[in-house]
């Protein structure tokens, strides 16, 4: 169960992969999801639930009609009800639903004792507006249940409409305890969120530590070095892009951006009235992102929130490539010393230091630290490794395998 049933962000990479590793162990994956455009064929698909787009031009009817299925979907009920009266389903694993779909849909689940687990892609369980990041820095002001902050702080989009439909929908599953009661494990794909939220209160035993995965076979490496440094994925300002651009300025290398978002047209113009050396390569994807990708030097995670596992970083690594990362959420976890380096998330003049040192080691050294990270994604961070961790879980919620 997804939001989404296409190629659209990392989460729905983990997601649509997920389910393709299980289908092709013979088991007899059914979606759940929105109805969308871009979405792939399914015959399952008369049973998704009616899209919801913030960014949609509605009309002032469709808004108001889209609204209370933000809050606690009765339609997701419906379509998910069918399903189940059709299809016989011994455990249901959700990724991003909230306020696409609804947790409205879990109640149901465990009113059928469909064992259910979640994967969490962010915070929203416990952050309304999912990434506790506001106004350029980390933000915890929710914490202990101080759920209005998200619409003093207008944490989503800006918007006081949205944030209030948002603080509204955050409010009424808390009381419900929609996830306390009906997810019976939740798994992280880092470390630090599970910290993170049992520090704000959540029961340890109901999280598993799973990481996130890329089938190595589908990536072909490329280990000689280039000379620029690449970031590639969304353009937003939790992810630290501007500090990344000062840094690589004051370092004097080269820099290639991939990907779209909010920050696109407001780094264009600070690359431009400061002549820094930067290349944005719009949105890539496929073949033409993994060229991007081997032609680099050094893949960048520049983030300024708590990241989870960041896809991005393990298909740099299956593609030969050494990563630098922020040093901040589940980031250390995957950047290893032998696979590439961090730094304090924030810092203009670590990041600088170190991206002028990485342009100056010799490129033997380079290429060995983009062979190890090879190395760790056929071992560690494998498409089996996940399924068997997987398994072990749904074995463990009583579903024979």
């Amino acid at each position: 169960m997804n939001s989404y049933y296409y190629h659209r962000d990392g989460s729905e990479a983990v997601y649509l992969d997920h389910n393709r590793i299980f289908g092709d162990s013979g088991w007899n994956v059914v979606p759940f999801a929105m109805q969308h455009e871009k979405n792939l064929e399914s015959a399952w698909s008369k049973y998704f639930v009616s899209e919801i787009e913030f960014g949609r031009d509605y009309s002032l009817w469709d808004k108001l009609v889209r609204v209370p299925k933000v809050i606690y979907s009765f339609e997701s009920r419906r379509n998910l009800r069918k399903l189940l009266d059709e299809a016989r389903i011994d455990i249901a694993h959700c990724h991003s639903i909230y306020h696409h779909i609804s947790p409205s849909i879990l109640g149901l689940l465990s009113k059928r004792g469909i064992p259910t687990v979640m994967t969490l892609h962010d915070l929203k369980i416990a952050c309304p507006a999912y990434h506790m990041f506001n106004r350029g820095s980390i933000c915890e002001q929710c914490k202990n249940g101080r759920l209005r902050n998200v619409v003093l702080n207008r944490c989503v989009k800006g918007s006081s409409a949205l944030s209030t439909i948002i603080w509204a929908e955050s409010l009424v599953h808390r009381t419900l305890k929609s996830y306390e009661k009906f997810v019976d494990r939740f798994i992280s794909p880092c470390q630090f969120y599970i910290d993170k939220l049992v520090e704000w209160g959540w029961p340890r035993e109901q999280f598993r530590h799973i990481p996130n995965f890329v089938d190595a076979d589908c990536f072909q490496p490329e280990f000689s070095p280039g000379k620029s440094f690449l970031y590639f994925g969304r353009l937003s300002a939790e992810k630290g892009l501007s500090t990344f651009l000062r840094a690589a300025a004051v370092a004097g290398v080269g820099v290639r951006v991939v990907g779209d978002g909010p920050m696109l047209q407001e780094l264009q113009d600070q690359s431009r009235e400061h002549g820094w050396d930067v290349v944005f390569a719009g949105r890539l994807s496929g073949r033409d992102l993994h060229e991007e990708i081997r032609r680099c030097r050094a893949t960048v995670l520049p983030s300024e929130w708590y990241e989870n596992a960041p896809m991005s970083v393990l298909e740099s690594y299956a593609l030969g490539k050494p990563a630098i990362g922020a040093s901040i959420g589940g980031i250390p976890e995957i950047v290893p010393k032998e696979c590439g380096w961090t730094y304090s998330s924030g810092s203009v003049e670590q990041l600088a230091v170190l991206l002028r040192q990485v342009a100056d080691l010799p490129d033997a050294i380079v290429s060995d630290m983009g062979q190890s990270a090879r190395r760790l994604v056929e071992t560690e961070y494998s498409s089996e490794r996940y399924r068997q961790r997987i398994s072990e879980l749904y074995s463990e919620l009583g579903v024979s395998l």
